[in-house]
């Protein structure tokens, strides 16, 4: 019996220490089950104290770059190359979806004070190397340590690459407190923004609710939101003309629905149709073409839309979704709906804005399209355009990856300048972006498929910022502590100033000079600091207007930042 009982107590043992080496291993080793672990762990550990609040204040999935820095402090890390990989994909995918996501309506807003915004941020730009190379003046402290501080304090990885690099060709070896300092004024890079904005909120007076409320209307108004407007015909030179030909003689966009004669009887009019003196219409029209629609035909005729229902005879409205791939860029015109099918389309709802269904406007997939006419011909039109919801459920991954790649090889192409003597790169954040933006907005008039829906869109934007923050949390932290006893604590502080004055002067400018609203100025700031985290925290106001800022700038100023890094190692 006791030969058994040792037999027992050492299978035991030996299963214990199996389990426990396989379990620690999880922690401290190698490899990558070890080093899918630790993410994920740091990710979810980050996301849970993400929710908490501190004095009424949450930093978000901020939280996963100090969770991050404490892991690595305590050495679970994980290979540098997965670790290399994990951060630079995050950031990928977070700059990318968010070009996808403002792509549509980035071109437009450079038109309606891009130049603006892109002159606050370089003066952002301008400010942070002013305020580093006077301090690296005052203080004596090396230019290249500096330009590191600067780098993170500004959360520029590119930056602080390029000034490696640039450091490495011209000396021969590497300087490691670029990369030290970078990894000191990180943390407090991403913290300072975020508490600035906050202070910034409170200073401002910012009724959160209130913005947002003005917000939607001045997009809506910047939209131009069309208007249902009922029109009695009193016009003699419209009377007895087509619909076609008073469409040459008004060169404006509107639609009309539905057409009532005297008589009571109703119908959806086509182009061929004949106007009279007395005829009512339904016309859908902008705003801004409205006084001159009504002026043309006649005047305005008050009629509730109840009576609408009640003399449609049949006709009724329905919303349709555009889920055919093949319609996707194609014009109204070019459909030829209203000739063929005996209905009207009468109105575009894309990403939430109304827009006038004229001829001109091309259709992408995801539009909501609002027809008028009979059951049976709506049917119809319905197979034509799609209007299936589970197809548009379905992710369209090929403008997502095909982008991605072409992003890396723009961002790979080096680009020289007279008497620098390292090649300038926009990288692996600046060139996907570029390439989303120019995909979203581009993609539709040739054809390709960029619709994505906006929780498949928010949910890469979560996982790349995660992976991302995580990332840099696990490099940043070994040595943390170390440098910031022995003097470290100094790049903190200048890092901080680096961060905070030159965001401070320009957000008062851009309030008090530019009139700029509180979204529009954060989201421009991030922009300028290339700074997604920063990006995260003021997106949880679910306020657009900060993503299109941030995407306006971003370009412009991932440049200037590469640039500047390698200038100032040149300098010394």
């Amino acid at each position: 019996m006791l030969w058994k009982a040792w037999f027992l107590h050492t299978i035991f043992l030996n299963y214990k220490l199996i389990y426990m080496n396989w379990f620690l291993s999880l922690f401290v080793g190698s490899g990558l089950a070890h080093s899918v672990f630790i993410l994920a762990l740091v990710i979810a550990l980050g996301i849970l104290f993400g929710r908490t609040k501190f004095f009424g204040i949450s930093l978000g999935i901020t939280w996963i770059l100090f969770i991050g820095i404490i892991f690595s402090h305590f050495n679970l890390v994980i290979d540098k190359p997965i670790l290399k990989f994990a951060k630079e994909f995050g950031l990928i995918l977070f700059v990318y979806s968010i070009g996808l996501q403002v792509g549509p309506g980035f071109f437009a807003s450079l038109r309606k004070g891009g130049l603006n915004l892109n002159i606050l941020a370089v003066g952002i730009v301008a400010l942070d190397v002013i305020i580093t190379v006077v301090t690296h003046l005052i203080t004596g402290e090396s230019l290249s340590t500096m330009v590191g501080v600067m780098s993170g304090a500004i959360t520029n990885t590119p930056g602080l690459g390029a000034a490696q690099q640039a450091f490495a060709d011209v000396n021969g070896i590497d300087d490691p407190t670029i990369a030290m300092g970078y990894a000191v004024a990180y943390p407090l890079g991403v913290v300072g923004v975020i508490v600035s904005f906050i202070a910034l909120k409170s200073i401002f007076r910012v009724d959160v609710d209130k913005v947002k409320s003005d917000l939607i209307k001045e997009d809506n108004s910047n939209h131009d939101t069309p208007q249902r407007v009922p029109i009695e015909i009193s016009n003699e030179a419209v009377s007895g003309k087509s619909i076609a030909e008073i469409d040459q003689l008004i060169s404006r966009p509107y639609v009309i629905s539905r057409l009532l004669h005297p008589d009571g009887t109703v119908e959806v009019p086509s182009s061929e149709t004949i106007l009279k003196k007395g005829d009512i219409v339904k016309a859908i029209v902008s705003s801004s073409n409205e006084n001159a629609l009504v002026t043309f035909l006649g005047k305005i005729k008050q009629m509730d839309d109840k009576l609408w229902m009640k003399v449609d005879n049949g006709h009724v409205a329905r919303k349709l979704l555009v889920t055919q791939s093949n319609i996707n860029g194609k014009s109204l015109g070019s459909l030829n709906i209203r000739a063929q099918y005996g209905i009207n389309i009468t109105r575009v709802n894309r990403s939430g804005i109304d827009l006038v269904a004229n001829p001109r406007l091309q259709l992408q997939m995801g539009d909501r399209v609002t027809v008028v006419g009979s059951l049976k011909a709506i049917d119809k039109v319905a197979k034509l355009l799609g209007n299936s919801l589970t197809r548009l459920n379905k992710p369209n991954l090929f403008p997502i990856f095909i982008g991605i790649a072409l992003g890396v090889l723009l961002g790979s192409i080096p680009i020289s300048f007279p008497d620098i003597p390292q090649p300038v790169k926009l990288g692996l954040a600046g060139g996907p972006l570029i390439i989303a933006l120019l995909i979203a907005h581009f993609g539709p008039k040739y054809k390709m498929t960029t619709y994505t829906t906006l929780s498949a869109n928010k949910m890469l934007q979560e996982i790349g910022i995660s992976l991302f923050l995580a990332g840099v949390g696990l490099g940043a932290g070994q040595g943390f502590i170390e440098a910031i006893i022995n003097g470290g604590y100094w790049w903190v502080l200048y890092g901080f100033i680096i961060t905070v004055i030159p965001l401070m002067i320009i957000a008062f400018i851009a309030k008090y000079v530019f009139k700029m609203d509180y979204f529009t100025i954060t989201g421009m700031i991030s922009g300028a600091q290339t700074n997604p985290a920063a990006l995260a925290f003021i997106d949880t106001y679910g306020v657009p207007r900060s993503a299109v800022s941030y995407t306006t700038v971003y370009p412009l100023t991932m440049f200037l930042r590469i640039l500047a890094a390698q200038l100032m190692i040149l300098m010394m």
